[in-house]
């Protein structure tokens, strides 16, 4: 129970930090910016205790089949820190917020082709925008964009060959996938493939869906408020987490029908050969 409630506190600060991150790294954050900004942790970070705390799972997925949750942690948390490191180096410049500008730069050349997410992202932006800032968009979308492409072929790679996640032991899927009712009707099996199919496809088409539904719409709303840096940074560290979270979650389902299939397989010619061996 100690070792439970400890490690539900600890995932639960790392939370809140998180999320608080650009509003500590930033400089000159509105006091109210600031307040709203902690009140989100401190709220993100309660039911993350909450959560993980409990003996019966509630909304979050996958939470006793690691790594899942703490590779998207970690994406996150490493889009939401580069992000703030690069714009608090435009007001405080440092060989680390130089260095990752630089870095930004290059990915941001190299990612900037006709049709990608980022060239999209740019393109949202308003044709008045002037060079600086649609550098800085640039730059950042490119690392954020990365670093979700980061996490989803390392998640890819410890399903395909690393067994996730059967290696860790029996797998159950009312504690890991408590928003998935299988008895809601229809094949258990079949609902987890449509539902991994839909997960990927979004997940894929989202990035590109997103920039072109927001430029479409610019006449009648702001599409970004580019005075506020935290704004920036949320807006394109969601832009890139979410599909990719979404991926990720379409390929653990396809990863558990696989399984489904095989035990039901197995299950299948072991009942056959039973009948045949009782036959003879």
């Amino acid at each position: 129970m100690i070792a439970r409630m400890t490690g539900a506190a600890v995932r639960g600060l790392l939370v809140a930090l998180t999320i608080a991150t650009p509003a500590l790294l930033l400089p000159g954050i509105a006091a109210d910016s600031s307040q709203i900004t902690v009140l989100i942790a401190l709220l993100a970070g309660f039911l993350t205790f909450t959560e993980y705390n409990s003996n019966f799972p509630s909304i979050v997925e996958f939470r006793d089949a690691p790594p899942f949750n703490r590779l998207r942690f970690a994406s996150l948390f490493l889009t939401f820190l580069m992000l703030s490191a690069i714009l608090r180096g435009h007001a405080e410049p440092s060989s680390v917020t130089d260095g990752l500008t630089s870095l930004g730069m290059i990915l941001g050349k190299t990612l900037d082709f006709p049709f990608s997410p980022v060239r999209l992202i740019v393109l949202m932006l308003p044709a008045t925008s002037d060079t600086a800032l649609v550098e800085t968009v640039r730059l950042s979308a490119a690392i954020a964009y990365l670093l979700s492409v980061i996490s989803i072929v390392t998640f890819f790679v410890l399903v395909r060959f690393l067994s996730w996640p059967a290696r860790r032991g029996a797998f159950n899927v009312w504690v890991n996938l408590p928003l998935f009712d299988p008895t809601a009707g229809g094949d258990v099996l079949e609902r987890l493939q449509r539902d991994a199919r839909l997960n990927i496809v979004l997940g894929f088409l989202l990035p590109f869906i997103v920039p072109a539904v927001v430029k479409m719409a610019s006449g009648l709303i702001n599409p970004m408020s580019l005075d506020n840096p935290q704004t920036i940074i949320w807006t394109l560290t969601a832009w890139a987490f979410l599909p990719a979270s979404m991926i990720m979650r379409g390929i653990a389902m396809a990863r558990v029908a696989e399984m489904i299939e095989d035990k039901r397989r197995r299950t299948y010619a072991e009942a056959h050969a039973e009948d045949s061996f009782q036959a003879a």
